[in-house]
C-alpha cells in the first residue's frame, strides 16, 4: 500500500471541486484518499450527493472522520473504508475526489480506465492525471483544479 502524506483541502478547494464536478443529488461520489472526511461531508451536507465513500489507508484518519460522520447523523450516506484505493471496486462512482501526487495518479489511472463508467468526472486537486485531457482547469489562489469526464473508447 503506498501512503501519501495526509494534506487537507481548505473548505473554498473542497467546494471548487464539488461545484467544477456539478455535484448533485443523484450522484455517488468516492473520495480516494480520503483523509479526514471533509470532501465526504461537504458532498452530502452542502452539495445532497446520494452516496459518498471514502476509501483511506490510515487507520487514524478512518476512525477520526467515521467518527466525525456520526457525530453528524450522516453514517446513512457516507462510508469510509479502511483500505488500499487500488483495491476497492469504484464502478457505481458518478464523480471521484483526489488529492494525491501526479505519480499517485499515474498508479490509480489504469483502475480508474478499468472500472469507471462513460461520463464519470474525476476531481484532482494541484495534481494532473497524465495522458488524460482536462475538460477544465481552475486556479483558486495557489491551487489548481483540474475536472476530467471520463469517456470510454469505442
Amino acid at each position: 500500500m503506498t501512503y501519501v502524506p495526509f494534506i487537507a483541502s481548505p473548505p473554498e478547494v473542497v467546494r471548487k471541486m464539488l461545484e467544477m464536478a456539478k455535484v448533485g443529488s443523484d450522484d455517488v461520489l468516492y473520495d480516494l484518499g480520503s483523509g479526514d472526511g471533509r470532501i465526504l461531508i461537504t458532498a452530502v451536507e452542502e452539495f445532497g450527493v446520494k452516496k459518498a465513500v471514502g476509501v483511506e489507508a490510515r487507520e487514524d484518519l478512518v476512525k477520526a472522520s467515521t467518527e466525525e460522520v456520526r457525530r453528524r447523523g450522516l453514517e446513512g450516506k457516507i462510508t469510509i473504508i479502511h483500505g488500499d484505493m487500488h483495491q476497492v471496486p469504484i464502478g457505481e462512482a458518478d464523480v471521484v475526489t483526489l488529492f494525491l501526487t501526479t505519480s499517485a495518479n499515474e498508479r490509480l489511472r489504469p483502475k480508474l480506465e478499468r472500472e469507471l463508467k462513460d461520463g464519470a468526472r474525476v476531481v484532482s486537486h494541484d495534481y494532473e492525471i497524465l495522458g488524460w485531457k482536462p475538460v477544465k482547469v481552475e486556479n483558486l489562489g495557489q491551487h489548481t483544479i483540474y475536472l476530467y469526464v471520463f469517456r470510454r473508447e469505442g
